[in-house]
């Protein structure tokens, strides 16, 4: 369990929530990607939920063990050593607040480049941290191609690396986050499942073309199924978990959908996740690709650039719909 110094605990707040998951959830898609049929179960997994679990991904164990080592001493520092980082504006040390617009959830967390220095975090030993960053996101970006080239295969794209090829590029503006949600006194347990819950991270959707997420084997993960049902995530810290972006849903003109999600905070345990964000370049084009345009099929969005969404994204509040000012209204 990651031990949090009390002083950084004492600056968290309470956002409750109120909605409760459901008690019967459907399974959560499962992908063996050591198995012949995994493209397929990846492309219905991401036009039904926009999220999957993968399993025989390929990242040894060893990388992750040790990340999460470095990132539990990290945590476990004071807060005025945490705070040495530099506010996060965007990259570095968060407290509470998450972002400039005024979210907040009992989190702290760390936002680095994925080509950060660490001897600009306040470790003890900031090249055992770099060693750690650096074994770990190379094998998660490799398994991450692998998976976007999948998902073209499965789409019948080509090339196949039409996708992989935006977060191999040198100007890939992917970003890694590490995220600490400390154990939360003010959890409220009742046996129906009504009563509220302190918020972690609010309900959002990730900008980026797909997210892969790991934890620890804490719960507190939900995400938001179609008919916005919330529905819990079982942890499992020897899988990973794969988001599909807004930018995927463009491109893919809405075939697949953003997966709204959310982390609701634990009363006994910490939980410690590690989230890779695949971005493109920023100066990429976002549009459907004309591939998956059949015939007379109209495109449900302009024509933006990553820099364009970006700074649209994170000028929002998390749960807001950061694509609608992007649609086009298409006549029926």
């Amino acid at each position: 369990m990651v031990i949090l110094s009390k002083p950084a605990i004492e600056q968290f707040g309470c956002i409750r929530n109120k909605q409760a998951a459901t008690l019967f959830p459907p399974l959560i898609p499962l992908v063996d990607l050591s198995k012949p049929d995994s493209r397929q179960q990846i492309i219905k997994a991401c036009e039904e939920f926009g999220f999957f679990k993968v399993i025989n991904h390929g990242v040894p164990m060893d990388f992750i063990s040790r990340l999460e080592s470095e990132a539990t001493k990290f945590f476990s520092l004071p807060l005025s050593e945490k705070e040495k980082t530099g506010q996060p504006k965007p990259y570095g040390y968060g407290n509470k607040r998450i972002g400039p617009n005024g979210d907040v959830g009992w989190v702290e967390y760390l936002l680095l480049t994925t080509n950060q220095d660490p001897n600009l975090l306040g470790t003890e030993n900031p090249e055992s941290f770099r060693i750690a960053l650096d074994n770990y996101m190379a094998a998660v970006k490799k398994m991450a191609c692998e998976i976007l080239e999948m998902i073209a295969d499965g789409l019948n794209i080509q090339p196949r690396n039409v996708l992989s090829k935006l977060m191999m590029d040198e100007q890939s503006d992917s970003v890694f986050r590490l995220n600490h949600y400390p154990p939360c006194p003010e959890v409220v347990q009742s046996l129906n499942g009504t009563s509220s819950n302190v918020i972690g991270f609010g309900e959002h959707t990730d900008p980026q073309i797909i997210s892969v997420l790991r934890s620890n084997n804490t719960s507190g993960l939900q995400i938001s199924l179609r008919d916005g049902t919330w529905i819990s995530v079982p942890p499992d810290q020897y899988s990973f978990f794969i988001n599909v972006g807004d930018s995927l849903q463009v491109m893919t003109n809405g075939r697949f959908k953003s997966v709204k999600h959310r982390v609701l905070a634990n009363s006994v345990k910490s939980r410690l996740s590690m989230i890779y964000f695949c971005g493109p370049p920023l100066s990429e084009k976002i549009a459907p690709l004309p591939s998956l345009m059949r015939g007379d099929q109209q495109s449900l969005y302009k024509e933006f650039t990553w820099f364009e969404y970006k700074k649209s994204a994170y000028s929002s509040r998390l749960a807001d719909n950061r694509l609608m000012h992007f649609e086009k209204i298409v006549a029926s």
